[in-house]
C-alpha cells in the first residue's frame, strides 16, 4: 500500500461540542485531513508542540520512556483505516531488531509522534476516502449556500453569497 507523509496543521475546536478536530497536511500538497479528537488528547499534542514543560510526565511522555527504556524505537505512525467513519491507526516501532505494529487510537498516535519527533504517514486510500482540498472546501461552502437558497428567498442570501464569493482560500490553508 502506498503511504503518503503528513503534518500536524493545526488543531481546532468545534463551535458545537467539545470536541477537537486535528488538521493533518500532506507535505507539500495541499490537501488535509481533519480527524475528531476528545479534548484530552488535543491538549496534550497542543502542549509538546507548544513546548509546555510540565512537572511530571503525562501519559504519552510514559509510554514514550517505556518504549526507549525497553530498548524500542518509535520509528513512525500510520493512519491506515478508515472503516464505518473511524479512523484507525498504528505505530510502528522497532525493539531489539523487531519490527512492531501497535494498534492505537490515531489521536494517542499522534500525541506519541510529536514527542517522539517521528513522521506521521496516512494510507493512501483512507487520504482518498476523507481528505480535503480548499477546493472541495469551496464545493462544500457552496452546496451549503445552495441548500440554503432552495429554503430561503433569493434576497435573503445576499449578503452570504458576497461574503462566500470573497473567500480567500489561503485563510484556509494557514496555521491559527
Amino acid at each position: 500500500m502506498s503511504m503518503v507523509e503528513v503534518a500536524i496543521d493545526a488543531i481546532r475546536v468545534s463551535l458545537t461540542s467539545q470536541q477537537r478536530i486535528v488538521v493533518l497536511k500532506e507535505v507539500d500538497v495541499d490537501r488535509y485531513l481533519p480527524i475528531w479528537i476528545g479534548p484530552e488528547t488535543a491538549e496534550a499534542i497542543t502542549m509538546q508542540l507548544q513546548r509546555v514543560a510540565v512537572p511530571r510526565p503525562m501519559t504519552h511522555d510514559l509510554l514514550k520512556n517505556v518504549v526507549t527504556a525497553m530498548g524500542g524505537k518509535i520509528s513512525h505512525i500510520v493512519i491506515n483505516t478508515l472503516k464505518n467513519e473511524t479512523f484507525y491507526a498504528q505505530i510502528v516501532m522497532d525493539v531489539n531488531g523487531k519490527r512492531l505494529e501497535i494498534d492505537s487510537r490515531p489521536s494517542d498516535a499522534l500525541a506519541l509522534a510529536v514527542r517522539a519527533n517521528t513522521k506521521i504517514f496516512v494510507e493512501e486510500e483512507v487520504m482518498h476516502a476523507a481528505a480535503i482540498t480548499p477546493e472541495t472546501a469551496l464545493n462544500l461552502a457552496t452546496g451549503a449556500l445552495e441548500e440554503i437558497g432552495a429554503e430561503a428567498g433569493e434576497e435573503d442570501l445576499e449578503a452570504f453569497r458576497d461574503f462566500v464569493d470573497t473567500l480567500d482560500l489561503d485563510d484556509f490553508t494557514t496555521n491559527g
